[in-house]
């Protein structure tokens, strides 16, 4: 019998090693009677305004919501209008474009590049047209996309650029962290994250004072005073136990993500297998462009290499096995091909970065991959 074990994600332990802050935090809360609109959301909208080095920090129901909160404010503000293009990678998770659905604008899907699964900046350009009003940038796996040219091509076209910080909570490009880098961001707290809630939160960071002035009406049935509605908005707001659990775990996000860094460099270093493509980054250990949220191999036996890692005692994932364009709730892409996007849906394998592992269990499954 095999008793050998490396979970994909523990969240018992990872959540365990701050139980009591946790729970005291929960008490607080319950004790407070207040459970919505209250100081603790104040603190963490704060909190994360500061670490991110923005002017505003809202928090909202989920990621979902952010991104699209983002886009229907823009629209409100009468920036964007109904039908409007928003350039998006097709390599990223199908909320990121279902945000863009929801706020009744079209998504003009984009390939990424096959040595970061991210945008190709190259190929943004020729997609854009007189109807397109932003970029949504998706920093896929904790892995910043960006380069110096971005800047330059959303001001010559005059377009909005989003982050979709999802995955790369503490990240940094040249000193500034993602979701300060355009004009708004969107972040999720789903408890598998970077930084993780104990269920369902998200957030919105920005500079523009008006955008989340709207953002806020939006979230609140589109109301800024109770019982008077300026825009037709709806309920997405973070509530207060959350937010007392996310200033707990805040404390600590950067120390776990160096972790995460210190983990990676060990795959890195101790993967040999020939058939295993392994992410290209160069000075792990001092690249802050890169916070790990999921390390992610590519191989032609990805199904097969699966089965065998799962026989040997290593949950992987599949991040993810079927694309946005070739999803059935997007017919609006039937037809379209997407052929660098498909071949990383067909051989990606997220093998275990937790912070509650230790370099020997990830030393242990490079060995196990090594022998496939």
């Amino acid at each position: 019998m095999n008793i050998f074990m490396i979970k994909f994600s523990d969240l018992q332990s990872i959540n365990k090693r701050y139980a009591e802050e946790l729970k005291r935090a929960a008490n607080e809360v319950i004790d407070s009677g207040w459970y919505l609109f209250g100081d603790r959301v104040r603190q963490f909208e704060d909190s994360l305004a500061a670490y991110t080095g923005v002017s505003y920090a809202l928090g909202v129901g989920n990621g979902l919501d952010a991104l699209r909160l983002i886009l229907l404010a823009y629209i409100e503000k009468g920036e964007f209008n109904k039908g409007d293009e928003v350039i998006v990678p097709a390599n990223t998770y199908i909320a990121t474009i279902l945000s863009i659905f929801h706020a009744g604008l079209v998504p003009v899907l984009v390939e990424p590049s096959l040595s970061s699964y991210n945008l190709d900046f190259k190929q943004i350009e020729p997609k854009i047209t007189p109807k397109t009003k932003a970029i949504v940038l998706v920093h896929l796996y904790g892995r910043v996309c960006w380069d110096h040219q971005m800047k330059e091509l959303v001001q010559r076209f005059g377009l909005k650029l989003i982050e979709d910080n999802a995955q790369a909570f503490g990240a940094e490009w040249e000193g500034v962290k993602t979701g300060a880098l355009g004009d708004a961001a969107a972040f999720s707290f789903f408890p598998t994250k970077n930084l993780g809630a104990l269920g369902d939160a998200g957030a919105i960071t920005t500079n523009d004072r008006e955008l989340a002035s709207m953002v806020r009406m939006l979230s609140n049935y589109g109301s800024s005073e109770k019982y008077q509605n300026k825009v037709k908005g709806f309920n997405s707001r973070m509530d207060e136990i959350q937010a007392a659990f996310l200033q707990v775990k805040l404390r600590y996000v950067d120390k776990e993500n160096q972790w995460r860094r210190q983990l990676a460099s060990c795959y890195l270093d101790n993967i040999l297998h020939e058939n295993i493509i392994l992410p290209k980054i160069d000075h792990v250990l001092d690249n802050k462009s890169h916070v790990w949220h999921l390390f992610v191999i590519r191989s032609s036996q990805r199904d097969l290499l699966k089965q065998f890692l799962s026989s040997k005692g290593v949950q992987t994932q599949i991040h993810y096995p079927v694309p946005p364009h070739l999803q059935e709730a997007c017919p609006e892409f039937s037809g379209l091909s997407f052929p660098v996007t498909e071949q990383i849906h067909r051989e990606v394998l997220s093998l275990p970065l937790d912070p509650g592992l230790s370099v020997e269990d990830i030393r242990e499954v490079c060995a196990i991959i090594n022998g496939f």
